[in-house]
């Protein structure tokens, strides 16, 4: 049994590697930055923010009987991956980890994370948001400390809705007639993209109609609810499908370097994007420069009963390997615990924070973005898009049932299923898929 739940994580287990780490007292060349006190407990710490050195430098400074040796381990699954090989050779995991929420389960059913709530997790869980505190934790237990989140708005090309005449869209109903007078008036590009590889942003569309496609628990770990194919999904697919039937929607695969460029040189109206969507859309090269940016809440089906979504969300977990897990503990739940690291967060990393000393501060409230034209875009979308977020629960075998998710979404796209089948089959697939791996289905 303990075999075929080790399998079902979906995250690759490759041959065993020597990944180096820090020991206490200890510098190790892996370090990126600089020790402050060498005879402090050393805590190894993988995490792959942006500016995240300036950060780390700032704990160690204000620590005196504890210091962070950080190394980039590659982002995502490169980093998942090492994870797991570190997992399966029993030793090479770091102290402090950086993991999205969504991949929380697939490790702590590997016993690779340990309970904070052990070390003192409770003493900060009022300093972050229901949804937040939900993300980590899984009934009693908490497995991480959150740092980010992506409440999810909608940014879009003022100038491109201005020129076609075309209002802002508040609602789904909106959001298909814009892109059709977008159509009828021969504009060069579409409203947006439905990408079939979307993978959590696709589930965050659906979740917005009810979708709860998971009940899931670590206190029993081999029993699974699962309803991908319930009635709000299809509703929500079946909307996106008229779209892209229509051509009213383009269906590029996301973060390509073809879709970067289509996110800013107006083959795109609408960018459906999480919080740190901004950030990267900044970030991105050969901008229009005469494109005027905006950011709007996310359209709604009822605007008289708004659904709040989320896409995506970081945080920092201590493996089952660290060496000294009361330590490890002190840096996940304070690496990000003060105002000015977070300043560092925000205004280099464009982060966006779930701890609420500053997720509630007038600072971070009434904080300008220029390449939104000076718009307050945190109080006009995204706080209030995180104030009604109330969390969500991910499978143990996240990366394989988005993996499904996508072959189910291509195959609708190109034809040859609608996109009722391909709810349907995903849930056979992953009914089919979680009974192989050991799992009794609820």
């Amino acid at each position: 049994m303990k075999s075929k739940l080790l399998a079902a994580t979906g995250i690759a287990a490759v041959a065993a590697a020597a990944l180096t780490g820090c020991s206490g007292g200890e510098p190790e060349a892996s370090c990126t930055n600089e020790i402050v006190n060498p005879e402090a407990t050393q805590v190894s710490v993988w995490a792959w923010y942006p500016s995240f050195e300036a950060v780390v430098d700032l704990f160690n400074e204000s620590h005196d009987d504890v210091q962070i040796c950080w190394t980039n381990a590659g982002q995502g699954n490169d980093e998942y991956t090492k994870f797991s090989t570190a997992i399966e050779a029993g030793s090479g995991a770091p102290d402090v980890i950086m993991l999205e929420a969504e991949v929380l389960s697939s490790f702590s059913i590997r016993d690779a994370l340990v309970d904070l709530s052990e070390y003192g997790a409770g003493d900060v869980a009022a300093d972050y948001t229901e949804g937040a505190w939900k993300d980590v934790s899984s009934g009693d237990a908490v497995y991480a400390i959150p740092v980010d989140g992506g409440p999810m708005g909608m940014l879009y090309r003022q100038d491109i809705l201005d020129e076609y005449g075309i209002p802002v869209p508040t609602t789904w109903d909106e959001f298909a007639a814009a892109a059709q007078a977008l159509k009828d008036a021969g504009a060069p590009g579409v409203l947006a993209d439905f990408p079939t590889n979307g993978r959590a942003y696709n589930q965050a569309l659906f979740a917005q109609a009810g979708s709860v496609p998971f009940e899931y628990d670590n206190a029993k770990p081999t029993e699974i609810g699962i309803e991908v194919n319930d009635q709000g999904s299809k509703d929500v697919l079946a909307y996106w499908q008229g779209l892209v039937d229509q051509g009213l929607v383009a269906t590029d695969d996301a973060f390509t370097a073809d879709y970067n460029t289509k996110l800013v040189d107006g083959s795109y109206a609408v960018y459906i994007a999480a919080a740190w969507g901004p950030g990267y859309l900044g970030g991105l090269s050969d901008a229009d420069a005469d494109a005027v940016w905006k950011a709007a809440p996310v359209p709604q089906w009822d605007p008289a009963n708004p659904v709040q979504i989320n896409w995506g969300g970081s945080t920092f977990a201590v493996t089952s390997q660290a060496k000294d897990p009361e330590a490890a503990a002190i840096v996940a739940k304070e690496v990000f615990g003060t105002e000015e690291a977070w300043k560092i967060g925000i205004e280099e990393a464009a982060l966006f924070p779930l701890w609420k000393p500053v997720l509630e501060s007038d600072y971070f409230r009434d904080l300008e973005y220029p390449f939104f034209g000076g718009q307050q875009i945190n109080k006009d979308v995204f706080l209030p898009a995180a104030a009604g977020y109330t969390g969500f629960t991910f499978s143990p075998f996240q990366n394989y049932a988005y993996d499904q998710l996508t072959e189910e979404l291509f195959a609708m796209v190109e034809g040859e299923k609608d996109s009722a089948a391909a709810l349907d089959d995903l849930q056979a697939s992953l009914e089919q898929y979680a009974t192989e791996q050991g799992f009794t289905l609820n």
